[in-house]
C-alpha cells in the first residue's frame, strides 16, 4: 500500500490514538507519543506539515513492530485503502 503523501503530524496522531498511543511531551517541534499496549513503547512525530514519506514510512514501521502486525496491515487500518 502506497503511504500518503499528504498527511500531517496532527492527523498521524489522532489515527495513532485509536492504537494506544497518547501525547506524553512535546519538545520544540517533536511530539512524544506513549502506548501501554503490548508493553510500554515511546515514539517521536515531528510536527510539519506534511510528514515526508521516509519518515511516516519508518514511523508506521516502528509502530508496526511494537504491535506486532505487518506494516500492511497497519497501514490499511490508520489510512484505510488511498488507493
Amino acid at each position: 500500500m502506497k503511504l500518503p503523501r499528504d498527511i500531517t503530524a496532527a492527523e498521524l496522531i489522532q489515527r495513532l490514538k485509536h492504537h494506544g498511543y497518547q501525547i506524553t511531551r512535546q519538545t520544540g517541534s517533536h511530539i512524544r507519543l506513549t502506548t501501554i499496549k503490548e508493553g510500554e513503547h515511546h515514539i517521536s512525530v515531528p510536527k510539519h506539515k506534511p510528514l515526508k514519506v521516509g519518515t511516516l514510512s519508518s514511523i508506521v514501521t516502528e509502530v508496526a513492530s511494537h504491535l506486532k502486525t505487518n506494516r500492511e496491515t497497519l497501514s490499511k487500518e490508520l489510512f484505510g485503502d488511498r488507493s
